[in-house]
């Protein structure tokens, strides 16, 4: 059997071209992702407005699948952690928050991560690979049909904030980021409500607001490029100074912001010193803080903050007339650091091999 490609890895413009060249109208690009982004079809056959001669040729030459669950955790407050079976045998997670009135979904761009992060478990396990186009996007199409239908909550909010680097992975993200919010045939998530977080690769930096109209997090977590440098670090090649530099030149939106994420980790950044120095670098930055209590996992020497300590560096920042907002993590009962879910599954069991035309048999398995 032949090697076929997972529809879903194609642009709306890739698929009118590949359909022009077989002599077939363009806009049935339009119809077939229609089919595939807003009806959730599991199979080609399912798409009845299309003639039986081009349901055939893409099951020939396409698969439409979707992404194998490894294994599900449910945390007492409603988060589900969702580890994946990609078709070459990687693991990958997404989680699916349940908020007050709508749900958030943080999904992952690459499988482990290369900046070795310090606090980061994801990074322990290293590098693998990418996330295709059709794999990051998967996340999000399959994360919809996961809430019942008689919950008035709707998924909204997307996240990059899972394994990976998504600017290591710049153009698969950037494609997924199109297909996603496209409002007439894709996904039609608001680009207001998803948001990109970065270790702060510069370069690909510079090109993102002029790409994409998504929300900007930057993962800063140090006030001295003494401390970013252990902690991240690519910081080494792209220091504080270079990057804070990039963030205010960030061609914002009006009545957006630049978000910076700041992990709280007792007796490395927490100080009200380090707080004062926080002020002072985002001075001129059009900016909020989100305050984060590290995630404590086995292996690790770092610890949490202590509550006092993570008020009272809030306290400083508030006073220096920051918004700064302490976010607290959900899923504490389950494996819920990044790349956790992972690790103990791959302790456990290797995920098998499955090739990529046989991820999917027509009509419509799941």
């Amino acid at each position: 059997m032949q090697d076929k490609t997972d529809i879903k890895e194609l642009s709306q413009d890739q698929l009118v071209e590949w359909l022009k060249s077989r002599k077939m109208a363009p806009y049935r690009a339009r119809q077939i992702f229609k089919w595939i982004y807003m009806r959730q079809a599991d199979s080609f056959e399912a798409m009845t407005d299309l003639s039986n001669a081009l349901r055939l040729l893409l099951v020939e030459n396409f698969t439409l699948s979707r992404l194998k669950k490894r294994r599900i955790e449910t945390s007492s407050d409603g988060s589900k952690k969702y580890l994946f079976c990609l078709t070459d045998g990687s693991l990958v997670e997404s989680v699916l928050i349940p908020e007050k009135d709508h749900y958030t979904l943080c999904i992952s761009s690459q499988v482990g991560c290369a900046q070795g992060c310090a606090f980061c478990l994801t990074a322990t396990g290293g590098f693998v690979r990418h996330l295709s186009t059709g794999e990051i996007v998967a996340q999000v199409r399959d994360a919809v049909r996961e809430i019942p239908a008689d919950d008035t909550r709707r998924l909204s909010n997307i996240v990059f904030m899972g394994m990976g680097e998504p600017l290591a992975n710049y153009k698969n993200v950037i494609r997924a980021v199109h297909v996603i919010t496209d409002s007439d045939y894709g996904l039609k998530f608001s680009p207001r409500r998803i948001t990109l977080s970065t270790a702060g690769l510069v370069p690909q930096l510079e090109k993102l607001g002029y790409d994409t109209d998504v929300n900007l997090a930057i993962s800063l977590n140090a006030t001295d490029n003494k401390t970013r440098d252990q902690l991240m670090p690519i910081n080494r090649k792209y220091p504080l100074e270079k990057l804070l530099e990039v963030c205010r030149n960030y061609p914002l939106r009006p009545r957006r912001r630049i978000t910076f994420e700041y992990i709280l980790i007792k007796g490395v950044n927490d100080s009200p010193r380090d707080a004062g120095r926080l002020a002072k670098l985002l001075q001129g930055i059009r900016c909020k803080i989100n305050l984060i209590a590290f995630n404590e996992h086995a292996g690790s020497d770092f610890r949490r903050s202590d509550e006092p300590t993570i008020l009272r560096f809030q306290e400083i920042l508030h006073n220096h007339n920051y918004t700064a907002v302490i976010r607290y993590s959900k899923g504490l009962d389950i494996s819920a650091a990044c790349g956790q879910l992972k690790a103990n599954e791959e302790q456990e069991k290797p995920c098998p091999t499955v090739r990529p035309a046989d991820a999917c048999h027509f009509p419509g398995a799941i």
